[in-house]
């Protein structure tokens, strides 16, 4: 049996291997790094995260990314196992140690009987002998093949900015004024629910900082500067932008926070770090992604109380992602209409995130398989993430006409409605508040997506064994 080759080990190109692997389909995984490095990776481990260390949400019952978390976990996902077997504290999130993610990604691939690995970039289209490719080489493919598949399919790719947020020693932090919490004192996969470190900010401070950020120097990129950003990962200077309070009502807001150092003072602003490593010595300022210069970083995000005296482990930086008009070049099955032989994977297709990005290579993956055994796939009904996930690359948009399409997050509102408006009353026959609804309504559309998620499974199973 030929291989299926699928370019690029990030989390897309990692998770669609092993689901053709998994699948008994022989694969051979390209990665140019360390060959070639990007600007933004910083060694040659698969899967490597470069942004955030956390895939977010992990309920599944009341959150659309928890509810992914589940069915992917559902269907043998390899970015899932990896990232339960080196999570570190997050309260109500997922998040892992990113080195110890990587490697056990890295590990479980090469260590695969039916898993080949080609080091080296892959340059311009790949060769018409290779009749099956997934192009999984994520928003920093390299330019020879990013501008190829723009030559073959006509269509201008679209690009956004995405930013890297700053780490910190967590030994260089000033506890007699953080403290650890998390929102709500809610316990996330790991138990605990002290994962975050809190730093408050008065009102004073806070406009001071929020004048620090619109006036220090920015890194200027002038060949980008007709490049849209992505709302989900804005530069938290860019959000200051649009209004002194945007950032008390995203990444720094105190909602669910007591401050036990003043608890009769509520404070005006929280800055959050999240642990970035198993042995808790580094954390990431959540949120604040950042295209400050470096000496202005060190400077501005040392005035934040608890922060006097930071040691920073990587300060913040900005790159450019590129992504797929996917509406307009792929099918629903992910393939390039101009070239059905090449299928799409990962945030090139216009998914955003790390767990959506490794969705979409396990759904490729397992299309991919399908068609090398000479059986027909359908891809997961749009009642479930999978499904919802793979109908918004591949057709969601296409009425908004040409320019329409941007990267989305997996949600509820990529979902179909259920047929029902949902229950008004709980169990205990209480009339449930507005609130109450919609985490009832939540929880009905994700018991409905897993029981669908199952049916779907089972179905592709009764075919293979048909």
């Amino acid at each position: 049996m030929d291989p299926v080759h699928v370019i690029g080990a990030g989390l897309a190109g990692s998770e669609a291997a092993w689901q053709i692997a998994e699948a008994g389909v022989p694969v051979v995984l390209h990665e140019m790094r360390p060959a070639r490095m990007t600007d933004a990776h910083r060694t040659g481990g698969f899967a490597e995260l470069v942004c955030s260390n956390s895939f977010r949400s992990d309920d599944w019952e009341h959150n659309a990314v928890g509810l992914l978390h589940a069915e992917m976990r559902r269907l043998g996902s390899l970015v899932m196992a990896a990232g339960d077997a080196s999570q570190v504290p997050a309260g109500g999130a997922l998040a892992v140690d990113r080195d110890a993610f990587s490697d056990r990604v890295t590990e479980r691939l090469r260590a695969h009987p039916r898993v080949t690995v080609e080091i080296g970039e892959v340059a311009g289209l790949p060769p018409s002998e290779w009749s099956s490719v997934i192009v999984a080489a994520g928003p920093l493919a390299s330019p020879a093949l990013a501008e190829a598949v723009r030559g073959l399919t006509g269509e201008d790719a679209l690009s956004f900015f995405d930013a890297i947020a700053p780490i910190v020693h967590a030994e260089s932090i000033d506890m007699s004024k953080a403290w650890r919490q998390s929102r709500y004192d809610k316990a996330g996969p790991g138990g605990d629910a002290a994962a975050y470190i809190n730093c408050p900010l008065d009102n004073d401070q806070y406009e001071r900082f929020v004048q620090a950020l619109l006036d220090g120097p920015k890194s200027e990129f002038k060949d980008w500067e007709n490049v849209p950003y992505f709302d989900g990962c804005l530069p938290i200077e860019v959000m200051a932008e649009r209004g002194r309070e945007t950032l008390r009502h995203g990444p720094m807001k105190p909602v669910g926070l007591t401050n036990p150092h003043r608890p009769d003072e509520k404070p005006y602003a929280v800055v959050q770090l999240r642990q970035d490593n198993a042995l808790g010595t580094l954390y990431n300022m959540v949120g604040f992604q950042t295209k400050l210069k470096h000496g202005a970083q060190s400077e501005i995000f040392r005035t934040i109380p608890g922060l006097e005296g930071a040691q920073f482990a990587r300060l913040g930086g900005l790159h450019r992602n590129t992504f797929l008009n996917s509406p307009r070049v792929l099918d629903g099955r992910l393939r390039l209409k101009a070239d059905p032989r090449l299928r799409f994977a990962g945030q090139i297709t216009g998914v955003e995130g790390y767990v959506e990005s490794a969705a979409i290579g396990l759904i490729a993956g397992r299309l991919a398989a399908a068609e090398r055994r000479g059986e027909r796939l359908d891809t997961p009904p749009a009642t479930t993430a999978l499904g919802a996930l793979v109908a918004h690359i591949t057709g969601g948009h296409l009425e908004g006409g040409r320019g329409s399409f941007q990267p989305m997050n997996i949600n509820y509102g990529l979902l179909p409605p259920l047929d029902e408006a949902g229950p008004k009353r709980g169990e205990d026959g209480r009339r449930l508040s507005p609130t109450e609804r919609g985490r009832a309504k939540k929880r009905l559309m994700s018991l409905r997506a897993l029981r669908d998620l199952d049916a779907w499974a089972s179905g592709r199973a009764s075919r293979a064994a048909a």
